[in-house]
């Protein structure tokens, strides 16, 4: 067998972060671009906004007796105006800045566009009409007036959405763990998993409704039992299916059985678990929301159908925006722990 020494000038060090634009499509025209979409787009959008005529003239909620530029939504528009135009002359005089800007700007630049767009179609041409579609001036304003009532929807929210998850990801893990080892349990489990598992749980409200009397208690049962499947599917597979190599050297090295099942399954099995606790929380998520409408008499689902029926869109949309918040916050800090944990798997799913 023959070995070929690599000779060490083929080696290319590590480019540096000034270089990064350079060695990247377009190079220095990349940089432009993106720069350009930071300084060039807010200000468009900030002088639509201030001067071209109101199509909708009647606004959900008229903000009176303060000039424009005390208005929520034209202060945004301007502090973004005056941070794109800082970020790009930073990217032109530090070069260490320059690869941030070439990989976000862009991104920004089109937030901005898209923010843009749903003024122009709203409140100034008036293309989709009060009261299903307020302008993005409406809906800032929506957000700020109800923001006390909002804070606490989501708190409900949040701890109604953690005992459910907590208490189906622990009925999960136990018996995924008991299915997956113990061939008994998975003889006369796998049946009843078939069966009651691809039942949604908000068809089981009126059921849940009617064993607890505690709308949150029914509400984080249905909760669990939305995570319960997805996790029991996942952990059974991931430990069924370990090398049985792995479990051969550990009894060789006097392993007992607890061991095999904690220190050899459950690790070999967790990114399987993972992708069960990632698709328990999508569909937690979901539950919760029904639940809170039909159920629970709180939380962001209750206040959204509540505004609903009154017609207050501006405060539905205020309502979505925080639960893409809400949830994507949830869903990074899963992650955050599965890159921890899969240490050796970090960056193969990215979020």
């Amino acid at each position: 067998m023959s070995v070929t020494m690599v000779p060490e000038s083929s080696f290319e060090a590590p480019a540096r972060p000034d270089q990064v634009v350079e060695r990247a499509p377009g190079g220095q025209r990349s940089l432009l671009v993106a720069t350009l979409a930071l300084g060039v787009i807010a200000p468009i959008v900030l002088l639509l906004h201030r001067y071209l005529p109101d199509g909708q003239k009647l606004l959900a909620r008229p903000v009176s007796g303060l000039a424009w530029w005390f208005q929520p939504y034209p202060l945004l528009l301007e502090c973004l105006f005056a941070a794109s135009w800082i970020v790009a002359g930073a990217a032109g005089l530090w070069p260490r800045f320059r690869p941030w800007v070439w990989h976000y700007g862009p991104l920004v630049g089109a937030a901005l566009a898209i923010l843009g767009l749903w003024d122009l179609i709203t409140r100034k041409l008036n293309w989709m009409p009060l009261p299903y579609f307020p302008g993005p001036a409406t809906v800032l304003q929506a957000l700020l007036d109800d923001r006390a009532v909002l804070f606490d929807s989501a708190w409900h929210s949040l701890r109604l959405l953690l005992c459910g998850y907590a208490l189906g990801l622990l009925s999960g893990l136990i018996s995924g763990l008991l299915m997956g080892w113990f061939r008994r349990c998975r003889y006369w489990g796998t049946p009843g998993m078939k069966l009651i598992g691809p039942i949604p749980a908000t068809a089981l409200i009126p059921l849940a409704m009617s064993l607890f009397s505690n709308a949150f208690l029914s509400g984080a049962v249905l909760i669990a039992l939305a995570v319960w499947f997805p996790v029991t599917m996942l952990t059974m597979s991931g430990i069924a299916n370990v090398p049985v190599a792995y479990f051969d050297v550990a009894r060789t090295l006097g392993a007992g059985r607890l061991y095999l099942i904690f220190r050899v399954a459950v690790p070999a099995a967790l990114p399987s678990i993972f992708i069960g606790l990632f698709m328990g929380l999508l569909t937690s998520f979901l539950t919760l929301m029904v639940a809170e409408q039909f159920g629970v008499k709180s939380g962001l689902g209750f206040y959204l159908e509540w505004q609903r029926g009154y017609a207050e869109y501006a405060n539905v949309y205020a309502a979505i925006l925080i639960m893409a918040v809400f949830f994507s916050t949830i869903l990074t800090v899963l992650f955050k722990v599965r890159d921890r944990v899969l240490a050796w798997q970090r960056g193969v799913i990215r979020w």
